[in-house]
């Protein structure tokens, strides 16, 4: 047979643990028509893991949905709060701060119903994929909803309002002295540097 390295055999006879983060109405959110960004993708790539018996590898859990404290952690209080307060009912009350922190119709950052859920949910899902990292109770932690990079700290970019991923590297930090961050998106992650 082919040759195997005895460091690489040893690591592949080892069973990783791989926590995976999935709410099931992170695909109910929408963007908007000809909107490319569909969260509905990640409800289907949830059933596919069912469908193939993929889940049977996985530690399955249902985020929490980040506090408003949480994502102050990087982002500025008033972009946090202008999230939570913005619906497409009452967006025309808030022309000056849509300007200001990137989000409206012609965006790539739109308003649409549930959008502080929607980072809540994905925001939720990387802090606890980086805490069961911390606490040594998982290897891997998958969260299909997240990467959301372009976010800056208190202005929507790129499809992102919400930086799942800086969220989760405050909280790594916690624990290790450093952390490696590898964007394989074809688009820098300028929320992130």
């Amino acid at each position: 047979g082919p040759f195997i390295p005895r460091g690489l055999a040893a690591m592949a006879e080892v069973k990783r643990r791989v926590a995976y983060y999935y709410r099931g109405d992170v695909g109910n959110y929408y963007y908007g028509a000809g909107h490319p960004m569909k969260p509905v993708r990640m409800k289907l790539a949830h059933h596919l893991l069912l469908s193939y018996g993929l889940y049977r590898q996985l530690e399955v859990y249902r985020p929490h949905l980040a506090t408003a404290e949480e994502m102050k952690e990087f982002h500025s209080s008033d972009y946090i709060d202008f999230l939570s307060r913005i619906t497409p009912e009452n967006m025309h009350e808030f022309a000056a701060s849509m300007s200001k922190f990137g989000i409206g119709e012609f965006s790539d950052c739109p308003v649409f119903s549930g959008l502080y859920d929607y980072c809540r949910i994905h925001a939720g899902a990387s802090i606890d994929g980086a805490v069961r990292l911390n606490h040594g109770h998982a290897d891997v932690a998958i969260n299909w909803s997240g990467g959301l990079h372009h976010a800056k700290k208190s202005e929507a970019s790129g499809f992102c309002y919400v930086n799942d991923i800086v969220l989760a590297i405050l909280e790594l930090l916690k624990y290790h002295p450093r952390v490696l961050y590898i964007d394989i998106d074809i688009h820098h992650g300028d929320g992130v540097e």
